[in-house]
């Protein structure tokens, strides 16, 4: 069954929900369902299953958590829940159990996020006494449901919230494996920001007939620009950092999350961004939560303005006010730059989305065209000529507000006195010459960026392989290591068995992986540097397999 953009109900009242539902959208100043609310609230009530493709933005909390309220026949009555929601990240299970709290404490809900981390106690302590709605890590799931604390059986609804986030940080069995906790008659619904082959498959074994739906950003009129630009920049390694540092100069993003491949690259880059001015935050897997939720706190509040993460540890967040987002790399898989660019461009707000891209990685951004369906314009690295133009503007801009908005009485003595020797226009000049300056508009060491002379494209069969899919490689990428395990083909190893196994045991998750090599007896796995060690103490722990393999750095030939 497939839902189109009809949509003849304008209100919340139309779509029959209960009056403590109506009393407290009203109360937080909701008048009208987002489209995607709209398709899916109605189907939802009915009690058929969903798989909604929704972006980031759209408004897809509510669309489930507000018909998952109205199927709680008794809140605040009975212990086990009635209501199982599964999401990635803490910071999403906390958004989500914050959302279900404000639409249901009209009605008395009860309801309680469960993640990895936090103390185990309380939320076996209420547990026992009694909740309506779970909103849960599926590892920290598991574990309660393994020490008989989560009880499924009276679960009348799940929902599988960002499903191929959790796929991609490597929770498949653990969703099979709660999943076959769950009662036949349940209730099923997924969301998610791209559907690969690998939801298909979880939604065929886990739906049943279900309603899909489809939904994107909101329309622009013909003629309008997006409300995401999109745009790419080509330029040498060892540039990037420079560039990085003028591109931001001259956008002046009101907020941003520059996203890096590996820990050292964030607080490099941090460092450097604050040596230029910036406000910058590093945000990695490295962080204990305190120091996570202070960094977030600071961005929130606007203390910050640039934050600078991995894609691990930026998974969940949620910034109402963010402008921009820069890929300092461009993303392996199409479907991170999906969920990483959803981050901007929503309510209405235009947002902006930047690529820096080697000579090597042109063909990667032709192949996210593809799957995005959205083109991405390729420009030149602003000049020096072009920073100075734009930090002028910035000035002007500033010198605008005051004129409008400041009183400036206390400081005609000034230009009274001036004037008496100078022409008025030149004492102008000079103000403005002051106000360019001390807004960090003249910096001599401003080098131009070379531009970057395209090679000619690799014959077919000769570009860098895909992960497993590669010959003997050369040096690993810069930040990145090789891991050496002694077990290949014949013991049945796949891709999949050594990315699950590092993101199982490690604080890496599937995107922080890099390519792998697997031969008959022996694979090879590039990871960030920063975390060798830990991959290789957690691999030595565990089985791949159902073997012990011997792991360590792959050496070097001589």
């Amino acid at each position: 069954m497939t839902m189109g953009e009809s949509g003849d109900a304008t209100g919340f009242a139309d779509l029959e929900l209960r009056p403590e539902l109506l009393q407290a959208l009203t109360g937080l100043g909701y008048e009208e369902p987002t489209p995607i609310q709209r398709e899916a609230i109605p189907p939802l009530l009915d009690g058929h299953d969903l798989l909604g493709q929704a972006a980031t933005g759209t408004g897809k909390t509510a669309a489930f958590a507000l018909p998952v309220l109205q199927r709680v026949t008794a809140p605040g009555v009975g212990e086990a829940p009635a209501a199982l929601v599964l999401v990635p990240t803490r910071e999403l299970a906390i958004q989500v159990s914050e959302a279900f709290h404000r639409y249901g404490r009209e009605m008395g809900a009860r309801v309680l996020p469960v993640y990895g981390g936090a103390p185990i106690g309380r939320q076996l302590q209420s547990l026992k006494r009694g909740v309506d709605v779970v909103v849960a890590t599926p590892g920290r799931a598991l574990d309660l449901i393994g020490r008989g604390a989560l009880r499924l059986d009276e679960l009348k609804t799940v929902v599988l919230d960002e499903a191929d986030e959790m796929l991609d940080m490597g929770f498949a069995e653990d969703i099979e494996a709660i999943l076959q906790e769950t009662p036949e008659e349940r209730q099923t619904v997924l969301f998610s920001a791209t559907v690969p082959p690998r939801i298909d498959g979880i939604a065929r074994r886990h739906l049943r007939g279900p309603v899909r739906i489809e939904m994107g950003r909101p329309e622009t009129e013909p003629g309008e620009q997006p409300l995401v630009r999109q745009r790419a920049y080509i330029v040498d390694r060892s540039h990037k950092a420079a560039a990085l540092g003028r591109l931001l100069d001259v956008e002046a993003p009101a907020a941003a999350i520059v996203f890096c491949r590996t820990r050292d690259q964030v607080d490099e880059l941090t460092e450097m961004l604050n040596g230029r001015g910036y406000r910058a935050e590093a945000l990695h897997g490295g962080m204990s939560q305190d120091q996570r939720d202070r960094v977030m706190g600071r961005l929130r509040s606007g203390t910050a303005e640039l934050l600078i993460a991995t894609d691990v540890a930026a998974r969940g967040i949620d910034i109402d006010h963010l402008t921009h987002v820069v890929n300092y790399h461009v993303p392996s898989a199409p479907e991170s730059y999906v969920h990483r660019i959803g981050r901007v461009g929503r309510a209405g707000r235009e947002g902006v989305a930047l690529t820096l891209a080697e000579p090597r990685e042109h063909r990667m951004l032709k192949a996210i065209e593809r799957v995005t369906k959205q083109r991405i314009v390729v420009e030149k690295i602003p000049t020096v000529a072009d920073l100075r133009a734009r930090r002028l503007e910035l000035t002007r801009a500033a010198l605008r507000e005051s004129l409008l908005t400041d009183d400036l009485d206390s400081y005609r003595v000034v230009v009274e006195t001036l004037a008496d020797e100078f022409d008025v226009m030149e004492v102008a000049l000079a103000a403005v010459k002051l106000a360019y300056e001390a807004g960090g508009g003249a910096q001599a060491d401003e080098q131009e960026i070379p531009e970057v002379v395209r090679r000619p494209q690799r014959e077919p069969g000769k570009g860098r392989p895909e992960r497993g899919e590669r010959g003997r490689p050369g040096p690993a990428p810069e930040g990145m290591t090789r891991v050496f395990l002694g077990l290949g083909r014949r013991s049945g190893v796949r891709p999949q068995d050594l990315v699950g196994a590092i993101a199982g045991e490690s604080s890496l998750r599937g995107r922080d992986i890099g390519a792998i090599e697997i031969a008959d007896r022996f694979s090879l796995v590039e990871v960030p540097e920063a975390s060798a060690e830990e991959v290789i103490a957690s691999l030595r722990r565990t089985t791949i397999k159902g073997k012990k393999a011997i792991v360590r750095r792959e050496r070097q030939p001589r």
